[in-house]
């Protein structure tokens, strides 16, 4: 009785429990995808204009990360080069091998796997684990199957991992659909579903999806027309099984194993005439007519992208040495769904908060920017930045392009600003976007427009009476050594110069101002703009510069030994 009511409560509580917000599958998904396992460079890029082609975007890989394989440098690598093909990973684990059988993973061995898994940037927001691999098959499980030790041990990876972070999507091992019950090999699917149900029910409530291999049996050359649990629609059967059993829980389907083996790969075998296309011509209909159709169906990898030896070699997309079989281009060919996963966007984002420009005048700003999310920012993917309400502004301007920032880097942006009349304060913001929709975002900034400032600056020539010329010339340089200001031809009479209109120059900020005069000394110091009129008396100048080269040096004495009549310079 006590039994029975535990039982019950557990499935009222599977029944209350809602798939992982995260997969609703109310964004557009690319289903597309294949096994790869443990991929080279090439096998990604060769994935990616698999599955990515022809109008998708972000398919799917299943890879398998063994317990001694867990190299963190490795695998964030690899996720790295996932995130720049737009390629989503569903992670498979996996113990090692222990003479002819895989070691049965125990309850203690969930921390570390959690620690590692929670320690990688994933692509995207959904982390898609699998808890190992058809464990209906002794050979998976130690060498003898047991249904509860999985129970029990799946139980307590999936409570770790969502109690570690809620975007790992769980999901149990892949089962074979056509083992049969034959202890201690092998045990059927059905049964195997049956005893986790009685022994573990409660595990569902931390599940959020079905992991289904779906092969199309016997023999791995069924029609893809076929149903039932040994058909490519085997996940059909599944989840009525669990619905019987009372599993009311909507779990969406992720094939991670399906295909049809090339016999004629086999050197032992016979096989028919146009074998190589009619197993492309069934993963057409497949895709098309099947999993394409069915909107419980999240993902579909067939096995395998690679595997240039036996026992796999007959499931190899690609053929030994180079090149594909055809179901490749097949299905590259075929038309896919341009995929929109929810991705983490996290950055920071730096720009002064209140500017006070003048009109008529160019600016260059530096805007930092760094990536501290899951995007891989760059042009070609949608992302750049803008002014909140581009054309409200009372300027013209221009951002550098992003190229290629990885979560964790950052860059060095440009803004480029081209002002025209005189405007009141306005706000904006600068924006990260993505395809036109807002990433992240700067607090509001006060923007101003002035009318151009003057200076009026007093300059005294050493050893003159009266301090006057028209060959005066101002600089202006900003926090970054940078030219923003340049006049020639300046008149000074009487020691007192004019510049009627500064331009490119942001009031409240500090520049450095340089004077120059032909053979006198440069004189130079720091002056903050203000509105209106501005100003400001440089130090006496000396004409000692007889070279014009900025400064005295030993120049000066040859330049005046040639021109003798540069003395005059020094009478009053």
């Amino acid at each position: 009785m006590k039994k029975g009511v535990l039982l019950s409560l557990a499935m009222f509580l599977i029944f209350l429990t809602p798939v992982a917000s995260a997969q609703k599958l109310d964004r557009p998904n690319n289903k597309f995808g294949i096994s790869l396992l443990q991929p080279s460079d090439d096998d990604i890029k060769k994935t990616a204009e698999l599955v990515n082609s022809n109008g998708g975007d972000y398919g799917y890989v299943t890879l398998v990360i063994q317990e001694n394989d867990r190299d963190r440098r490795k695998w964030q690598d690899l996720f790295e080069k996932l995130r720049e093909n737009n390629l989503i990973p569903i992670i498979r684990l996996a113990t090692q091998l222990e003479g002819e059988n895989w070691r049965k993973p125990e309850e203690k061995d969930a921390e570390e796997w959690v620690n590692f898994l929670d320690s990688l940037n994933w692509i995207i927001k959904d982390r898609y684990v699998v808890l190992f691999n058809e464990v209906n098959h002794g050979q998976e499980w130690g060498g003898e199957t047991n249904p509860d030790e999985y129970a029990k041990v799946a139980d307590i990876f999936a409570k770790k991992l969502k109690e570690k972070n809620k975007d790992f999507f769980v999901m149990l091992a892949g089962l074979d659909l056509s083992a049969p019950s034959s202890y201690p090999n092998y045990e059927s699917a059905d049964s195997f579903y049956r005893s986790i149900i009685d022994i573990q029910i409660s595990i569902f409530n931390n599940l959020d999806g079905l992991v289904s291999h779906s092969y199309p049996n016997p023999g791995f050359a069924g029609s893809p027309w076929d149903t039932g649990r040994r058909s490519i629609r085997g996940y059909e059967w599944e989840l009525e099984l669990l619905k019987e059993n009372g599993i009311e829980k909507e779990l969406p389907v992720f094939i991670t194993e399906t295909g049809w083996e090339n016999k004629c790969q086999m050197s032992n075998v016979k096989c028919q005439n146009g074998e190589e296309e009619r197993i492309a011509s069934n993963y057409k209909v497949a895709y098309e007519k099947i999993w394409g159709m069915d909107e419980r169906v999240v993902a579909v990898t067939p096995f395998v992208f690679s595997y240039q030896s036996p026992p796999f070699l007959g499931f190899s997309w690609k053929v030994p040495g180079d090149g594909f079989y055809s179901q490749y281009n097949t299905v590259k060919e075929l038309s896919k769904q341009n995929g929109d996963p929810e991705i983490t966007e996290n950055g920071l984002l730096e720009i002064p908060l209140s500017i006070d420009l003048v009109a008529n005048s160019s600016y260059r700003f530096k805007i930092p920017l760094k990536n501290t999310g899951q995007g891989f920012w760059d042009k070609e993917k949608g992302y750049e930045l803008q002014f909140q309400n581009p054309n409200k502004l009372p300027f013209d301007y221009f951002f550098s392009d992003i190229v290629k920032i990885k979560p964790g880097e950052d860059m060095e942006l440009s803004l480029t600003v081209k002002t025209q009349k005189p405007a009141a304060q306005f706000n904006t913001k600068v924006v990260l976007v993505k395809k036109g929709k807002t990433i992240i975002q700067t607090k509001e900034m006060n923007i101003i427009i002035d009318p151009l400032p003057s200076l009026n600056f007093k300059a005294s020539l050493f050893p003159k009476l009266k301090s006057t010329g028209e060959d005066f010339e101002l600089q202006l340089f900003d926090s970054d050594e940078t030219l923003v200001f340049k006049k020639k031809g300046i008149w000074v009479r009487d020691g007192n110069g004019i510049v009627d209109q500064v331009q490119n120059i942001a009031l409240g900020k500090k520049y450095r101002i340089v004077l120059l005069k032909p053979y006198y000394l440069p004189r130079q110091t720091f002056i903050i703009f203000k509105k209106g009129q501005n100003e400001f008396m440089f130090k006496k100048m000396y004409p000692l510069d007889f070279s014009k080269d900025g400064k005295l040096d030993w120049g000066d004495v040859g330049e005046l030994l040639k021109k003798p009549a540069l003395l005059f310079n020094l009478i009053p």
